[in-house]
């Protein structure tokens, strides 16, 4: 085991109070951090002041379901930190960016898709498609694990990924700037062939079961559902996904 007690199941966990803060102190991107219930004093407040800073979710579990996420016989001190693949970007920073090389925005908002191989898979098709950027949030979200980006044949190194906290405030931001919201949802009236898909546009996914929030449904400028002839609920998200980008590029092209 090296001295950064970097995990043996795990390539992208690192464990131990001096290495978690060292890397939430440093430039490595870290993803997300696992602190042990009932940890108080100074480490704690040091823990949760960087993770606020450093945006990076905090999440309290047992002791026990911390132990099993490292080696065996190794001492996490009650903290691991995951250390994402590639950093995370602000749609704040990415947008500008794309309307001065000329091209009309075509985004993801990804609202509570937490596996990450369909996060991979998604980011999959999105790179194929032409999307410049997938947005989700700081919590209840997938993140740019090692697992994630090997889902996403490397797609994912690629594309920027913007982690917001508040997914509400992101689409104002987007319709603010001039992006028109469109938000996939079973309950809605019209049917994707009916939108016009060659704008400035983010198409937002939820959950596979739950679907998107209903904060996010009031916010989104249209709701539009994905015509199916079957008797299942709904098209696996990563499927989904695919047929949004596959029809917004069609319509640009």
């Amino acid at each position: 085991m090296s001295n950064d007690h970097r995990n043996k199941k795990s390539k992208d966990l690192i464990y131990g109070r001096h290495p978690v803060l060292e890397a939430l102190q440093s430039d490595q991107p870290v993803d997300k951090v696992y602190l042990q219930q009932g940890t108080r004093g100074e480490f704690e407040k040091e823990v949760r002041n960087l993770c606020k800073q450093q945006e990076v979710p905090m999440t309290i579990i047992p002791q026990a379901k911390l132990q099993r996420m490292v080696a065996r016989g190794q001492n996490h001190q009650g903290v691991v930190a995951q250390i994402a693949a590639a950093a995370y970007q602000k749609i704040e920073d990415v947008l500008p960016f794309i309307y001065e090389q000329g091209e009309t925005p075509l985004l993801l908002l990804l609202d509570g898709v937490t596996d990450v191989r369909n996060l991979g898979a998604i980011a999959r098709s999105a790179e194929v498609c032409g999307a410049q950027a997938i947005i989700i949030p700081r919590k209840n979200s997938a993140g740019l694990t090692a697992d994630a980006v090997k889902s996403s044949a490397g797609a994912l190194s690629r594309l920027p990924v913007c982690r917001e906290k508040s997914l509400i405030n992101t689409i104002e931001f987007l319709q603010q700037s001039g992006v028109q919201v469109l938000a996939s949802d079973l309950k809605a009236e019209k049917f994707l062939h009916e939108l016009e898909l060659d704008q400035p546009l983010c198409l937002v996914l939820g959950a596979e079961g739950e679907g998107i929030s209903e904060g996010v449904a009031r916010a989104a400028n249209v709701t539009f559902k994905i015509p199916q002839a079957g008797q299942l609920n709904s098209f696996n998200v990563s499927v989904a996904a695919g047929i949004l980008l596959y029809e917004a590029m069609r319509s640009r092209q």
